[in-house]
């Protein structure tokens, strides 16, 4: 059967080859270039909802409590955090259980170090964001009420100081979050101009392994 194989070249760049092979032949997921299909489509799910959701968090900022439509925002970006939190979850699993592919050799060592701390902080910002956020909704009085209809009553006392604490430490970390996103895209549009082949790793248009 026909099938397409990557490799990173003595140029430095990803390249695709194809040629006739058995089943047998094809490269095992171990060797690939690529994350696989599971971490690619998590990857870029996660990423469409994060932007909604800290769009939406920031957005609260102009609507004037004790409205409705506060009311009805508020609960819907803690019901969708949730739903973040339980994808994030799934996809810090899914990296442990499963390990990305090896950056390429050509890389320099500042660019894997800058690399694995950027991850790191990025996997730290989406656990500490969807978490604190729920601790703190769990000391006021109003609780979560779950995309405004199943209400979840708050297991804490209502306490303005720890749900100062709660909420500041949520508002900050999500300023540290949108940072190092931002580093993340420039990152990725530093590789995609160099056609170096690293963005191409995470993208669901190219082989990913199954």
């Amino acid at each position: 059967m026909a099938v397409k194989e990557s490799h990173w070249g003595e140029d430095g760049r990803l390249h695709m080859s194809s040629g006739m092979t058995s089943p047998e032949d094809a490269p095992s997921p171990a060797g690939s270039v690529h994350y696989d299909r599971v971490a690619v489509a998590l990857h870029w799910l996660i990423a469409v909802f994060l932007i909604g959701q800290i769009s939406l968090g920031w957005y609260l900022g102009s609507v004037p409590r004790g409205t409705p439509a506060r009311s009805l925002f508020v609960n819907f970006h803690k019901s969708t955090g949730l739903t973040l939190a339980l994808l994030i979850l799934i996809r810090l699993y899914w990296r442990l259980t499963h390990p990305p592919p090896p950056l390429p050799p050509f890389l320099p060592s500042w660019e894997r170090k800058a690399a694995r701390w950027n991850h790191l902080a990025l996997y730290g910002c989406m656990l500490i964001m969807p978490l604190s956020g729920y601790i703190a909704s769990n000391f006021s009085k109003y609780g979560v009420k779950l995309f405004n209809i199943v209400s979840l009553p708050p297991w804490g006392v209502d306490d303005p100081t720890l749900y100062a604490l709660f909420n500041g430490t949520h508002i900050v970390t999500s300023y540290a979050f949108v940072t190092l996103i931002v580093l993340h895209i420039a990152a990725a549009v530093r590789h995609a101009v160099q056609r170096d082949g690293i963005l191409q790793r995470i993208l669901p248009t190219t082989r990913s392994r199954v």
